[in-house]
């Protein structure tokens, strides 16, 4: 008879499930990525002697070394952005260049295949033509390896029906493709990159087995983790940031400054610092910009900011460390009262909230879908407290959790 302690908990038959399901979707990525390896090898060798006997193998393949290296100007125009393929692109001829997303054949006469530039992607198809795609063509796009850099000329169609998946709602009608960088077989499948924990999740209630890509797998092949729609969408936000945050104060008289980042001492109090030997005398590296900033107002300088690194020693007990960040500084002289500062910081928000909102609506939907967030809710005009108002509330607020406390005692002493 087993005793109380040598029974398993449900949280011990859920753990267990857990890792059971994690080792299933390991090994069955190993033999997706054997059977890739596997039907690429077979296609290059098939390829090789298809080719032969193509007459219109001049309209594909892989591109030589020596052809892609830089010999002549040619006009840059001559290319058309991904993201600029829209419905009035129709019947137009293009030359494109991207990564090849997804790749899928129907039949031995047709075949798929997404390219992605840049965030963007657009369905290509590859369709039996007398006098420009082959059977062997068809064969070469459906063998192409997912990640490959390719250059696609064809002619823009508009579809009747939408097409899930892609970015742009046209088709490109392929008539040439060349690859241009042929990718190994991946470590990480970015479609598994980019999931949310919640679909692997309910996927796993379903029964279903999903990859999940976890932290050090991703830092691991962070250029791959790089191609997520997901962290594409951060670092172009973090650039608009940045963008706005300038503009916005070159726009109300202030101007850039760069200041030290090694420095002899601490800048600021209140935070550790990275030490270091510089030649032979103690240095660190710059908590703040704050010293300088102080230093161009009293230079007469008016009014500066910065956009810069700024790097604290301090100790963390998550697993993730805020020992360097980008820090967005400003800094002016005020002229009667502190409200001043209030005004410009209160305009700084809402501008950056605002344009962010206008310009970077896919990114933020890209970000979302992976990452959940509630849409950030604010006020036009940003709310302004005196300290007399901060003390009122903070008083009916203590006054309020008093008399739920005793509430709350009252009825536990009646039960």
């Amino acid at each position: 008879m087993s005793t109380p302690e040598s029974q398993p908990t449900s949280e011990d038959a859920a753990s267990v499930s857990k890792k059971a399901a994690k080792k299933e979707a390991a090994k069955q990525e190993k033999l997706r990525r054997r059977q890739e390896q596997e039907a690429l090898a077979a296609a290059t060798r098939s390829l090789a002697v298809d080719d032969e006997q193509d007459p219109l193998a001049a309209n594909y393949g892989d591109v030589p070394l020596n052809e892609i290296q830089s010999k002549t100007v040619e006009d840059v125009s001559r290319w058309t952005e991904v993201g600029a393929l829209t419905n009035t692109s129709e019947n137009r001829s293009v030359l494109i260049r991207g990564r090849a997303q997804t790749i899928r054949a129907v039949g031995k006469n047709m075949a798929f295949v997404v390219v992605r530039e840049r965030g963007f992607t657009v369905q290509c198809v590859a369709t039996v033509q007398p006098d420009t795609v082959s059977r062997q063509m068809v064969k070469y796009v459906a063998g192409l390896s997912r990640e490959s850099i390719i250059d696609i000329e064809g002619v823009v169609s508009v579809p009747s029906v939408e097409i899930k998946g892609t970015t742009q709602q046209v088709e490109v009608q392929v008539r040439k493709l060349y690859c241009v960088s042929k990718a190994a077989v991946l470590p990480i499948n970015i479609e598994d990159a980019a999931r949310s924990d919640a679909e692997i999740e309910k996927a796993l209630q379903a029964g279903e087995k999903l990859v999940r890509v976890n932290q050090d797998t991703r830092l691991n092949n962070r250029v791959l983790d790089f191609r997520t729609p997901a962290n594409q969408g951060i670092f172009r936000i973090q650039s608009q940031v940045g963008t706005i945050f300038r503009q916005f104060l070159l726009s109300e008289g202030f101007f850039e400054i760069h200041t030290p980042k090694l420095i002899a001492g601490s800048s600021e109090g209140g935070a550790a610092v990275f030490r270091l030997d510089y030649k032979g005398q103690p240095a660190c590296l710059a908590q703040s910009p704050q010293l300088h900033k102080q230093m161009a107002i009293c230079g007469d300088f008016g009014r500066v900011f910065e956009i810069g690194g700024v790097y604290r020693a301090e100790d963390s007990y998550t697993h993730r460390h805020l020992c360097e960040f980008i820090g967005l500084d400003v800094e002016m002289e005020i002229k009667s009262h502190y409200s001043e500062v209030m005004d410009i910081v209160g305009r700084l928000f809402v501008t950056i909230f605002d344009t962010l909102n206008k310009t970077c609506e896919k990114e933020l939907e890209a970000v979302g879908r992976q990452y959940p967030f509630e849409p950030l809710k604010y006020l036009p005009e940003t709310l302004r407290l005196t300290f007399e108002e901060g003390i009122q509330m903070l008083k009916v607020r203590n006054t309020m959790l008093i008399l739920f406390i005793y509430l709350f005692s009252l009825v536990h002493v009646l039960h």
